[in-house]
């Protein structure tokens, strides 16, 4: 601590000396943290409550516990800081719009500063009083509207409204971008804050300001909040065709993905589709489980790549084959919706050969979160890693692109049409089906 202290400049007055020491005394604790680790399903609620041991593969995913060696800070040449934390507290006159700050704002303020000059949407500061309201969240269900959401180009992009929830019924669809929630703007708002507010207590109303592409004019859309239950799997035959669709990787669902591939094995269906549309993740380890189905023991499933190539990961399938895949016989069908596991998943199965993915691209969540607790009550959401697939393609830049690209237009879902089922239902009764040259009017 006296070494850090013994690099900064000498204040001019006692009062600067005073808040350059406590501040002194808050970043150091800052960088040398310790962590911990929780599963997190964000946007309407959650799934199930997640085990904080537990690393997820989430849209919004925070991770399992170790210990964050600090940087040393001690080389930083924190003049300039000091010279305008001075100015500041020397000339700042407070007008009718603001009010005085204390040095335990201004330095939760330098913190934030801080944490956003990396540029990383998933890396975020929280202040006690934020930090308490995430740890509630974590810790049971709430009511909210039904839909995943994350950051695309900076802007609160739907990744998918869930099924049978208040969001799909008001008709938010993939790809909708948030610009209002309510009358507050989302500009450089945070995930964690719009999905805060998009929460709340069960029969009130939120309203959204939507931009939708093709639209020459934003939507208002009102949802009503409810409690959320979300559906694991769903189980379908259509002619020689057996599908499977997972909503979510949750704690359940390697055992509701096992029951239904039984139900295929039994309905005496040659072809299989899995649909992961609109599957924003869940557990990491579930979408490992459900990739040893379809994978011999031994084989990556995805590996973690970190900083420090030393802690780098492989996790891989523990092989409880049901039967032998291959592309002609089993196709996963992805969209803009497909995020974070999902993502997971059909990038395995491409990479290894056994299935094809048809659909549309992927939305691209890749990297890994930690969560930090400080010690004055706040935390730190920091991206640590980023999930590859076994062929080395990183999630994290632009998602999978698939083997045969169909899209689903906002009048496709308006009519209840399905081409990118269709294409697959086609592709595998042995027809050739190629992919669009130009897809207009995307929903996702």
């Amino acid at each position: 601590m006296s070494q850090l202290s013994s690099s900064l400049q000498s204040p001019k007055n006692h009062r600067q000396k005073s808040s350059r020491r406590w501040l002194g005394f808050f970043l150091a604790f800052v960088f040398a943290f310790g962590s911990f680790v929780s599963g997190l399903e964000i946007g309407q609620g959650f799934f199930t409550k997640p085990d904080i041991t537990v690393q997820t593969a989430s849209i919004f995913s925070i991770f399992n516990p170790s210990q964050a060696d600090a940087g040393d800070v001690r080389q930083a040449d924190l003049t300039e800081f000091w010279r305008v934390w001075g100015l500041l507290e020397e000339k700042f006159a407070i007008a009718s719009t603001t009010s005085a700050l204390t040095d335990e704002d201004r330095v939760r303020g330098a913190i934030a500063g801080l944490v956003k000059s990396y540029g990383d949407p998933y890396t975020i500061y929280m202040p006690p009083e934020d930090a308490l309201k995430f740890d509630q969240n974590i810790a049971g269900n709430f009511s909210g509207v039904g839909m995943e959401v994350g950051l695309r180009d900076n802007l609160i992009t739907v990744i998918a409204p869930l099924p049978e929830t208040p969001a799909e019924r008001a008709g938010v669809i993939a790809g909708d971008v948030v610009v209002k929630i309510d009358e507050r703007t989302t500009e450089s708002m945070s995930i964690d804050e719009a999905v805060s507010l998009i929460r709340g207590e069960k029969g009130t109303v939120v309203t959204l300001q939507i931009y939708r592409a093709g639209e020459a004019e934003f939507l208002t859309i009102p949802i009503t909040r409810d409690t959320i239950e979300i559906p694991t799997v769903k189980q379908e035959i259509t002619g020689d065709t057996f599908l499977i669709a997972i909503y979510s990787f949750n704690a359940v669902a390697e055992v509701q993905v096992k029951t239904a591939l039984d139900e295929y094995l039994k309905s005496g269906a040659s072809t299989l589709i899995i649909d992961v549309r609109g599957n924003p993740g869940g557990y990491l380890q579930s979408a490992v489980a459900i990739a040893g189905y379809f994978l011999p023991a031994g084989k990556v499933v995805v590996k973690e790549e970190f900083n420090d190539a030393t802690q780098n990961l492989l996790f891989r399938s523990r092989g409880q084959l049901m039967r032998e895949f291959n592309p002609k016989n089993l196709v996963i069908l992805v969209d803009n919706g497909s995020a974070s596991a999902s993502e997971i998943l059909a990038g395995a199965l491409k990479d290894h050969g056994v299935a094809t993915v048809i659909g549309s691209q992927t939305f691209g969540k890749g990297s890994v979160q930690e969560l930090v607790k400080l010690d004055d009550g706040g935390s730190l959401k920091v991206t640590v890693a980023r999930w590859l697939t076994p062929n080395g393609t990183s999630i994290s830049d632009g998602g999978l692109t698939p083997d045969v690209i169909i899209g689903r237009t906002i009048t496709d879902r308006q009519a209840d049409l399905d081409p990118q089922k269709d294409a697959a239902i086609r592709f595998l009764n042995g027809e050739v089906v190629k992919s669009e040259v130009v897809i207009t009017e995307t929903a996702e």
